[in-house]
């Protein structure tokens, strides 16, 4: 049942706290999860506790720094901490970090406080830097797009490439510039039918492309081992050389199934990356062995649910998600 009360939430957040604890492999999500169903409850001075236990935990340990602090700020700016909070933005947009999560979080906290040149700012240095010309733009830049054209819609500004782009990828049946129509407003508290059951359709629209959001399915993920995970994994169990050859065979034909899968239409896909001791814990939970080919598949999407996927393609300027230290243009993205 979703959580409906504050007692309800707090029940989730606790269930998810234990849930962490058992599954170190998967803390990260796990606890932001908690800390949100936390703020839900009202219990924001805990919710940021839990943010600083994870940035307190070592870097390499970290998948998500600057979206944690970003949620932190969120947080923070809600039960009264706004100079802290501005700090920590100002901190994420000196970093500049090259995923969109932390930028859509900052920006709409600023937007949510009324800060709406602020909020422009950011959404506009975000897509500086992950917007890449002439690409396909990524799912989770497509929301950055499309928050940027709502705030300048409230500011009142003019149409630009950026917008017209955000208009374009927009796929609800009400447009995009009437969604974001700052007028919507005085037609809340009108009383002409015709007013009204146009509001209601918008409303429609907008919860429709937010459940859409919301519901999608996982990503199509691909099993991804690093060299040294790969080369532990034939060794210890020799029957799955057949599926892996050598590491490099491994990253080519990755790519190509990636390729394959995006030229048929296949959307959001990603990519999860194995460790040996997590697939041999997730085999012993099948009870099955871990030589059986047909667990991988299992194990890769297990773990995209477990919100471990990142998603593909990566701009050509970002790493290769090979781990190779290249830009993505530069290895297999070429």
């Amino acid at each position: 049942m979703r959580p409906d009360t504050p007692a309800d939430h707090t029940t989730e957040a606790e269930r998810l706290l234990r849930t962490a604890a058992q599954y170190p492999e998967d803390h990260e999500p796990l606890i932001l999860q908690a800390a949100a169903h936390l703020e839900l409850a009202g219990d924001r001075a805990r919710a940021s506790t839990l943010y600083d236990d994870l940035l307190a935990a070592p870097e390499p340990t970290v998948d998500n720094p600057h979206l944690i602090k970003a949620l932190k700020a969120a947080n923070l700016w809600e039960y009264g901490h706004e100079a802290e909070a501005r700090a920590i933005i100002h901190g994420i947009r000196a970093a500049g970090p090259l995923n969109a999560a932390p930028w859509q979080v900052a920006a709409e906290t600023l937007e949510a406080h009324d800060e709406l040149e602020s909020a422009h700012e950011v959404f506009s240095t975000a897509l500086t830097l992950l917007l890449a010309p002439d690409e396909e733009v990524p799912y989770p830049v497509q929301s950055l797009l499309t928050g940027r054209h709502r705030v300048r819609r409230l500011m009142g500004l003019d149409h630009d490439a950026w917008d017209q782009l955000a208009g374009e990828l927009h796929t609800a049946p009400v447009p995009l510039d009437e969604l974001h129509d700052p007028k919507r407003l005085w037609s809340l508290g009108s009383s002409d039918p015709v007013e009204l059951k146009a509001e209601i359709a918008r409303l429609r629209a907008e919860l429709g492309t937010y459940r859409t959001a919301l519901s999608r399915p996982f990503p199509v993920a691909v099993l991804h081992w690093p060299e040294p995970e790969l080369r532990e994994l034939l060794t210890v169990y020799p029957a799955l050389a057949e599926e892996y050859v050598d590491h490099a065979t491994h990253l080519d034909r990755l790519e190509a199934a990636l390729r394959d899968l995006h030229t048929t239409g296949t959307p959001n896909l990603g990519i999860v990356t194995g460790t040996v001791p997590s697939y041999e814990a997730f085999a012993a939970s099948e009870a099955t062995s871990p030589a059986t080919v047909g667990l991988l598949p299992q194990y890769a999407t297990t773990l995209a649910a477990r919100g471990r996927a990142t998603p593909w393609p990566p701009s050509r300027t970002a790493a290769c998600w090979c781990g190779s230290g290249k830009a993505y243009g530069r290895c297999h993205g070429v």
